[in-house]
């Protein structure tokens, strides 16, 4: 049996378009985002694709997007998994504050080791592999199990949890992933074999 496993990324939330550290904080999507999550929505619908299961954060922006596809898929009177360990990561005494007065408090250098380091984390918040080590154990634990078994599932989750997954199933290196840019409201769609390993990566 093969699993079908598609990843999106929140689409654009206020916070995004203010330049702003978001992490665990709440804000909610903005008209963009808004279109991005129905466009996606729209592209699923498109290729045929009806999930079996459907995993979300406990965070606003990746729940709504989630419902908004959903609503373009005509799928309706369903049950959504919401788990802390898809949310974001968390920037701790980054969150709220403007990307520009980071820099200018701590430094261009700092503020971007502790954004692009694997596994540097800026003050009271979490690295990449912080965000890894509480992603990963949820998803060998929930998702991958219902994948060997054939399922299709959708996860509507953040751009560092998905980086985390995507590690994982494509097996890069901390270098690679942290290249690896995963744009608001774009799906990434996998194919996984009953073993548990990719078996490829589909472009829709």
């Amino acid at each position: 049996m093969t699993g079908t496993l598609i990843l999106v990324r929140h689409g654009q939330s206020e916070w995004n378009l203010k330049n702003l550290f978001t992490g665990w904080r709440n804000p909610d999507l903005t008209e963009k985002g808004i279109g991005e999550a129905c466009a996606t929505g729209q592209t699923l619908k498109a290729a045929g694709i009806v999930p079996d299961l459907y995993y979300t954060s406990a965070l606003r922006r990746a729940q709504h997007t989630l419902d908004l596809m959903l609503e373009e898929m005509g799928i309706f009177n369903l049950t959504i998994t919401r788990n802390t360990a898809l949310n974001e990561r968390d920037y701790g005494d980054l969150s709220g504050l403007n990307k520009d007065d980071a820099r200018e408090k701590w430094g261009e250098e700092q503020v971007h080791i502790w954004r692009r380091s694997f596994d540097v984390p800026p003050p009271g918040g979490e690295s990449l592999k912080d965000t890894a080590a509480r992603t990963l154990p949820y998803y060998d634990a929930e998702i991958l199990p219902q994948l060997k078994a054939g399922k299709a599932i959708l996860v509507a989750a953040h751009g560092n949890s998905l980086r985390a997954l995507v590690m994982a199933i494509e097996g890069l290196t901390p270098d690679e992933i942290l290249a690896r840019e995963i744009g608001t409201g774009e799906p990434t769609f996998y194919e996984i074999g009953s073993d548990g390993k990719l078996e490829r990566r589909v472009e829709l």
